[in-house]
């Protein structure tokens, strides 16, 4: 076996990204305080052609260094928008026929692996702050908690782990997957 140069990768150039159908699915960060998981949510949505990320709250906004770090370009494929309420992007996106899906812990949550995504519907998932999750007022107003199942002794993942998590099962599931 030989690693493939990048240059094998048939990867697309920004152009050709903005300009390719995306997948229904949009992310929502609410006041997420890590710069490093900022930008491995614009790389991971670049990685499964998500529509937009709606940077919400202290979240922190390109063009930054710490965010560019592990976004590695995609700041410059992913559409953005910063909005100062998380809840004013949740009201947008269910107005716009998004099933709003925050990912936390909370009664009633639906597992992950229960969740079975349909590829004509859109979906706007919610990740929360590294300490205190997604705000309760935000998880009222979502149509569902999803859960990522966890069988250790931490009560968490990292946000960067959860988006790319939630996003393959999506993608994969819903038949997603672009070739």
């Amino acid at each position: 076996m030989r690693k493939l140069a990048n240059e094998e990768l048939n990867r697309l150039e920004v152009e050709e990204f903005k300009e390719t159908p995306k997948n229904p699915i949009v992310l929502v960060l609410d006041n997420v305080r890590s710069m490093n998981n900022v930008g491995s949510a614009f790389r991971t949505s670049d990685a499964f052609l998500i529509e937009k990320i709606y940077l919400c709250g202290i979240t922190a906004k390109p063009p930054h260094r710490e965010i560019n770090k592990t976004a590695l370009g995609a700041t410059d494929s992913v559409e953005w928008e910063h909005l100062e309420n998380t809840l004013d992007a949740v009201e947008k996106l269910k107005k716009e026929g998004y099933k709003v899906m925050s990912v936390e812990q909370a009664e009633e949550s639906l597992s992950l692996e229960e969740f079975n995504p349909q590829k004509d519907e859109k979906y706007a998932f919610v990740f929360g702050n590294e300490v205190f999750g997604v705000e309760q007022e935000v998880v009222d107003k979502s149509d569902h908690c999803l859960e990522i199942p966890q069988f250790g002794t931490k009560h968490s993942l990292n946000i960067s782990v959860s988006i790319g998590v939630v996003l393959w099962h999506t993608v994969l599931t819903a038949g997603l997957v672009q070739k």
